[in-house]
This record gives structure tokens, C-alpha cells and sequence, in this order.
């Protein structure tokens, strides 16, 4: 058996997102394999989930971005050394410079690697994340963005593994959950139709509310009873962004048929109530979890063909892919896929959490040999 090995996660905090959700998926499988996992953050609602891991979690606000955070490095450097890290896994941009200064001079250096979850802005700040040893890309639109911004990276360090999603976690609703759709319309009436639309995103501009609400228009304009569930996009301090959604929604005359709601808790039991899902970010986005997750829940989704969600339509569904801001095309996808069968897909086994756990955990292992 391969001998244990001590892993330091770091990241700023563990509120929410990606980043900090592939953060305790492989504090999870590093402890399962009996390896000791330490994450080193803010802290965060995430916090006790990290915890029931098993996972050790250490409070240092190490993603302020402030001169004071500096201080933190020697607290880094002793806990290199107390507990013998074979690896530092920085996952954010000031977490990574960091663990750098932390490691300067170490006599027995752990390795370093990086993940790079996000477009980064180019630039020398933004570098830090090509400059582990291994460089863990979240998608080959990850990568390519990599190698175009800082065009003297070492091509063989980039390694993609993609993020995962547990099929066995979201399962596909093998018939139509009549009762949970009658739970859903009896708390929110507006979706009370033939046709529910899914848009899973954050209160931001970004995340492209304001195209659902058009596509809702356009369907609803052709005869269709299609309704909008706009999930999660109440969000404290992003009132006047709610507002401006929901005055929107009223100049088109649906304010009734759209339910604007907060995160809700079952996001899967609500993928499997809806007819189709959509991925309308204005900006590419590194990675598009929502479309495996639709996938797997044997559900539909269209999106814009852009970034990493337009690289996981073309190749899993690729019907779903429009061009960028294309309102005419978005409405005649929608049109088709409402009236398609809904897909019958496995997903391939690089896009499962199981996979993105096994790959990691295998190049921790490979670096730390290299480096005997």
C-alpha cells in the first residue's frame, strides 16, 4: 500500500461555489483513502460539511488582499513543517502566492500544485496559478486559456481534469414525479403550466437572467405555457438587481408566470421537475456543472456555445449549443427541445466525481514519487 501522505488545501473561504466544493470533495477522498487532509481558510458555511469529512481545518484568513495577510505566511511555513505536507494544493490566486512565500527556502519543500477553476485576467498576479508544479485545469477551455495568456507555460504540466458530478447522487426521474411537481406549484404558483424552465444561477448580471425572461416571451408569444424558475437568484445585497429582474418581467407581461426564488436545498429534485434547463452567462464560464447535472437528470438544457459550458454542449448535447446571444436561434432550440424526447445519456466516466477524485489523488501520488 502507498504510504499516507499529508495534503494543504488552500483557498479563501469556504462559503460556497465550485471552488470550495471541489475542496471538500477531495478532503473527502483523501481522508476515505486514509491520507490526512488540511484546509487552510477563512472559514465559512461549508465549515462543518468540511468537517464531517474528517478533514482538519485550520482558520487563516489567507485571501484578504491586504498587506496584513502577509503575516499569515509564517503560520503557513510551520505548518509545513509540523505536519511533514507532501503537498500544498492552492486553489486561488492570493492563497497560491501564499503558500509560495510560505514555502520559500523550506528545507524539505513539499510539492506544489495549483488549480486554475476561472478565466483569469492575464497579467503577473493572475501567473501565480500556472507556476505549480503540476497545474490542474478544470477543462481544456482551462487549459487553452493557459496557454494563450501566458504563452511560456509548460505545456506538460497542464493537466485536465475535468470537475464531477455523482450520478448515483442525481438520479433521473424514471417517470414523472407527479406529487413533487404538485408540491412545486402549490409553492410557487406561477409555475403552475404546462412547461418549466430551470435557470440555477446566482443573483448577478452575469448569469444572464434577463435572456430567460426574453426566451419565456418568445415561447410564451408562439402558444406555449411555458413558466420560468429563476433558482437562487434572491440573494441578500442583490435587491436592486432582483428589482430591475422583476420590473423586467413585468414591461414583458410575465410577472406570473415566473417564480424568482432563493437557492433552493433539492436543486436535483428540481432539475428532475423541469422540462428544460438553461446556461445563459454572458461571460465564458471555465466549467459548466449545470450541464452534467441537467444531463444526468435526464433533462434538456440549452446555453450559449461559449467557454466551458459551450464545450460540454457540443460534446453531450450538443442541439442544445446556440451562438452567443442569438435571442431567434435560443427560442427556436427551446422550441425543439420542449418537443424532443427527453435525453437518454451516461455520462462518460471522466465527468464523474469518483473519476476527478481518482485523477487527483493519483497525481499527488505520481509528483511525490517524482520528487523521492
Amino acid at each position: 500500500m502507498a504510504r499516507s501522505l499529508t495534503v494543504v488545501q488552500l483557498l479563501p473561504a469556504l462559503d460556497a461555489g465550485g471552488v470550495e466544493r471541489s475542496t471538500l470533495e477531495i478532503a473527502a477522498a483523501l481522508v476515505a483513502a486514509g491520507h490526512r487532509a488540511i484546509v487552510v481558510s477563512a472559514g465559512g458555511r461549508m465549515l462543518p460539511a468540511l468537517r464531517a469529512t474528517g478533514a482538519e481545518h485550520i482558520e487563516l484568513d489567507i485571501g484578504r488582499k491586504s498587506p496584513l495577510t502577509l503575516r499569515h505566511a509564517r503560520t503557513l511555513r510551520k505548518l509545513f513543517q509540523e505536519t511533514h505536507t507532501d503537498i500544498v494544493h492552492a486553489r486561488s490566486r492570493l492563497p497560491a502566492w501564499m503558500g509560495l512565500v510560505a514555502l520559500r527556502g523550506l528545507r524539505d519543500r513539499p510539492c506544489f500544485v495549483t488549480t486554475v477553476h476561472g478565466l483569469n485576467s492575464p497579467g503577473r498576479y493572475s501567473g501565480v496559478m500556472r507556476r505549480g508544479q503540476r497545474v490542474i485545469c478544470v477543462s481544456q477551455t482551462v487549459r487553452e486559456h493557459v496557454l494563450r495568456q501566458w504563452p511560456d507555460t509548460d505545456p506538460a504540466k497542464l493537466v485536465v481534469i475535468p470537475r464531477g458530478v455523482d450520478p448515483a447522487a442525481i438520479l433521473p426521474a424514471a417517470q414523472p414525479d407527479l406529487e413533487g411537481r404538485e408540491r412545486l406549484f402549490a409553492a410557487y404558483p406561477q409555475l403552475a403550466g404546462e412547461r418549466v424552465l430551470l435557470l440555477p444561477a446566482r443573483g448577478t448580471r452575469l448569469k444572464g437572467h434577463a435572456h430567460a425572461l426574453e426566451l419565456l416571451h418568445a415561447l410564451r408569444r408562439d402558444g406555449i405555457d411555458a413558466r420560468l424558475l429563476l433558482a437562487g437568484v434572491v440573494q441578500p445585497g442583490r435587491e436592486s438587481y432582483l428589482r430591475e429582474l422583476q420590473a423586467r418581467a413585468d414591461a414583458l407581461e410575465l410577472r406570473e408566470f415566473v417564480a424568482f426564488t432563493e437557492p433552493l436545498a433539492s436543486l436535483s429534485a428540481i432539475y428532475a421537475l423541469s422540462d428544460l434547463v438553461l446556461q445563459l452567462s454572458d461571460r465564458p464560464e471555465s466549467f459548466g456543472r449545470t450541464v452534467l447535472e441537467a444531463l444526468s437528470c435526464g433533462r434538456p438544457i440549452l446555453g450559449w456555445d461559449h467557454g466551458g459550458v459551450g464545450e460540454l454542449l457540443r460534446e453531450l448535447c450538443p442541439a442544445g449549443a446556440v451562438a452567443l446571444h442569438d435571442a431567434a436561434a435560443l427560442a427556436q432550440r427551446a422550441r425543439m427541445l420542449l418537443d424532443a424526447p427527453r435525453p437518454a445519456i451516461a455520462l462518460p466516466d471522466r465527468y464523474t466525481l469518483a473519476r476527478m477524485q481518482a485523477d487527483t489523488l493519483a497525481l499527488y501520488a505520481d509528483l511525490v514519487d517524482a520528487q523521492r
